[in-house]
């Protein structure tokens, strides 16, 4: 790596993983019946330089020296222009079939709904999800030009997921030209499996049937198209740690236009949570944002999930009740990750779909961020989630239910009076209404 570069480093085991490893997706010591959390984890020691608030529209080019995908382009020999051209291609293809590519998001502050937010709606296929993928393309498309695939004919890629995510997938697949099996659900919407089929995806319908072993049908098959040899596509951390790096440009954009915006610090950080790469990967960015020395201070993270499916709050308040020290009991949770973490019992079921996640795949990094930060993790009801899509509406950010559940979890904390008064926190809006 050049200096300055990424560790990679497994958060459970503290395997690191091979600078010339061509898919740096798991980690190599996670095995069937292994009750550690094992998730990469990038780590930049020391931090890389000053944080840009000026620059390149496009956060992957922007932001390059943060991530991962930009370092292992130079280990493997392509200069910075050469990233940079690869980067805007890819980006070219893909405002082809979406009609718009990756650029920096609006950051605004909303007197009347009493927060600043960051409005993802209009981003690629609608939503945050498309930064995790473009993350794990980038890095493809580096490994092939640096003549280090470890294939002759590219193997097929697999995501399960019935919304947002498949829909990123299905938009950056095409663009790069790779074949996307998506496994989802008998309920998906029918307005998103007619655009997947548009996009040229090969989708698999996974039924839940009764004495199934528990968890998302959709994930297992997902997890045994993987082991038949194709590539994780997802936002499960666990499945493909990549998916972090590109989900980091989130943090890093709102870092930056932050300080730009408001003299006063982050205060709170509410994010809707279901497989959890967005808090992941948004609470990981603004860790490198602080070290690099752009927050005075960082904001306190609010977890937010549904009533009809919640395994994060539920794990947040397993931690809470240890009898351990919070560091123990933290730590207990790295270790033994099916005492805090496992599947919703029945299927989930809310207003918000795209956060209905039978399990928080990417939960400890998630629980280390509330820790640090003295967050926590709240469960928004139906009518907070109903509202706050009215409010984003009416403010004139197009979100779905999905997309201001994590304004929902404000609302829930200001109906039981729990917020500090004067404060303006920080709601991501993410997953247009369809």
């Amino acid at each position: 790596m050049t200096g300055g570069g990424p560790r990679v480093l497994c958060a459970g085991c503290g395997h690191e993983v091979s600078a010339s490893d061509p898919l740096p997706f798991s980690c190599a010591n996670a095995a069937p019946g292994d009750d550690i959390d094992h998730v990469l984890r990038f780590e930049f020691d020391p931090p890389v330089g000053a944080l840009p608030t000026r620059g390149h529209r496009n956060p992957f080019v922007r932001f390059r020296r943060f991530t991962w995908v930009w370092h292992a382009a130079r280990a493997r020999g392509l200069s910075d222009d050469d990233y940079c051209r690869l980067v805007g291609e890819l980006d070219h293809r893909i405002a082809e079939v979406d009609g718009r590519g990756f650029s920096i998001t609006p950051y605004r502050q909303a007197p009347k709904l009493g927060v600043h937010y960051k409005d993802e709606t209009g981003n690629v296929a609608g939503s945050h999800k498309a930064r995790h993928l473009m993350g794990i393309a980038i890095h493809l498309a580096i490994v092939e030009r640096a003549g280090a695939a470890p294939w002759d004919q590219a193997p097929p890629l697999a995501i399960a997921s019935c919304g947002n995510a498949a829909l990123a997938a299905g938009v950056v697949a095409k663009a790069a030209h790779r074949h996307l099996k998506v496994f989802v659900p008998t309920w998906a919407e029918e307005s998103v499996v007619k655009r997947l089929e548009e996009l040229g995806a090969e989708l698999v319908v996974c039924p839940r049937r009764a004495g199934d072993r528990p968890g998302d049908p959709c994930y297992h098959q997902f997890r045994a198209a993987v082991r038949s040899g194709a590539l994780p596509f997802s936002c499960q951390g666990p499945d493909n740690g990549l998916t972090i790096d590109g989900g980091r440009t989130l943090g890093l954009e709102l870092a930056a236009q932050h300080t730009e915006l408001s003299d006063s610090p982050l205060s709170r950080l509410y994010v809707q949570v279901g497989g959890g790469a967005l808090a992941s990967s948004t609470w990981q960015a603004l860790e490198l944002a602080a070290r690099a020395g752009h927050l005075g201070a960082l904001p306190a993270l609010v977890a937010v999930q549904t009533e009809g499916g919640h395994p994060l709050v539920r794990a947040w308040q397993r931690l809470e009740a240890s009898e351990l020290a919070v560091n123990e009991a933290l730590e207990r949770a790295r270790q033994h990750r099916s005492e805090f973490m496992w599947p919703w019992e029945s299927e989930p079921k809310s207003l918000a779909t795209g956060i209905l996640d039978d399990e928080t795949y990417n939960y400890w990094q998630i629980l280390r961020g509330l820790v640090r930060s003295g967050g926590s993790a709240v469960v928004a009801n139906e009518t907070q989630i109903r509202r706050a899509r009215e409010l984003a509406h009416a403010a004139g950010v197009a979100a779905s239910a999905t997309g201001a559940a994590g304004f929902a979890g404000l609302l829930a904390m200001r109906e039981r009076g729990t917020l500090d008064p004067g404060t303006m926190p920080v709601v991501i809006f993410s997953g247009v209404g369809r």
